[in-house]
C-alpha cells in the first residue's frame, strides 16, 4: 500500500469515526458520560472504535488500539490508533478532544492523521514529506527561553514555574500538534501513563515539522505495544528543549 492510499484510509476512518459518534449523541441513545467496559473508559470510546475496526480489516491492516489492544494481521502494516483521544473532554462538551491514526511500517512511522472530532482541524504528515494543518505546512515556535514560554502539561508538578504560562488541556496528540505548528512551545507530560496511540502520530507530524521530541527518562518513543508507557517531552527546538530537560534532571521540574 503506498502513501496516497494509507492517507486515504485514514481520511476514510477519522470521517467514519466523527458521523458514528454524531449520530450515537443524536440518537440520545445514552448519556455520553456513561462508561465503558475498563476504567477511565467511556462508552463514546467503543462506538469510535466500532466505526473504524472494519475499515482496517478490509484492509489487511493489523491494529494497536487503546481500547482493543493488539489485532496481528501479520502484514507490513500495523496502525496505532486512538479513537477518541481526550475522552473525558468530548464526554464533557469540551471541544478538545481527536483521533489519532498512525501507520508505521519497519521503518517506523509513515503516515498520521490527527483531526479534532469537534472543529474538524487536521494535522498531517508522510514520513520525509512534511506535516500540514488543513493542508498548510507548518513549522513550531522559535522561541528558545524558557521564561518566556507557554508549555503544555499533561498531569502537573507544582513544584515547577519556571515557564511564563502554561496550559492543560487534555487530548495529548492535539497538545503536540500544537507544539508542531508554533501555538505552544513546549510540552511536558507529567502523569507516565500515555500509550503509543496518544502520542505516535503527533510523534510524526512534530518530526516532520521541525520540532523536537523525546522520552524524558531516555526511552524509544517508537517502542509499541499495549503495556507501552513514556513521557514526552517535545520543543520547538533543541535549545528550548535542552532547557527543559536540564531542570527536569535539577529536580526543579
Amino acid at each position: 500500500m503506498d502513501d496516497d492510499s494509507i492517507a486515504r484510509l485514514l481520511d476514510e476512518t477519522s470521517q467514519a469515526i466523527r458521523l458514528a459518534l454524531r449520530q450515537d449523541l443524536a440518537a440520545k441513545i445514552a448519556d455520553p458520560r456513561e462508561p465503558g467496559t475498563r476504567e477511565g473508559q467511556f462508552r463514546l470510546d467503543l462506538v469510535a472504535e466500532s466505526a473504524a475496526l472494519p475499515l482496517f480489516e478490509t484492509a489487511g491492516l493489523s491494529v494497536l488500539s487503546e481500547e482493543v489492544g493488539l489485532i496481528d494481521r501479520g502484514g507490513e502494516l500495523i496502525v496505532v490508533m486512538d479513537p477518541v483521544d481526550g475522552s473525558t473532554n468530548a464526554s464533557r462538551g469540551i471541544p478538545w478532544y481527536a483521533t489519532s491514526l498512525c501507520v508505521l511500517d519497519d521503518a517506523g512511522p509513515r503516515v498520521a492523521l490527527i483531526v479534532n472530532l469537534e472543529t474538524g482541524r487536521r494535522y498531517q504528515a508522510r514520513r520525509g514529506s512534511g506535516a500540514t494543518c488543513d493542508g498548510v505546512g507548518i513549522a513550531p515556535s522559535k522561541r528558545s527561553n524558557l521564561r518566556e514560554a507557554m508549555l503544555v502539561l499533561n498531569g502537573f508538578d507544582p513544584t515547577f514555574t519556571s515557564w511564563l504560562q502554561y496550559r492543560s488541556l487534555g487530548a495529548t496528540a492535539l497538545d503536540l500538534c500544537s507544539v508542531a505548528d508554533g501555538t505552544v512551545d513546549a510540552s511536558i507530560d507529567f502523569s507516565g501513563a500515555l500509550g503509543p496511540w496518544d502520542y505516535l502520530g503527533a510523534w510524526l507530524v512534530l518530526r516532520e515539522s521541525g520540532a523536537v521530541v523525546e522520552d524524558r527518562d531516555g526511552r524509544d518513543l517508537l517502542e509499541i505495544g499495549h503495556d507501552v508507557r513514556r513521557k514526552p517531552l517535545s520543543a520547538g527546538n533543541h535549545d528550548l528543549l535542552d532547557q527543559i530537560r536540564a531542570e527536569l534532571q535539577q529536580g526543579q521540574l
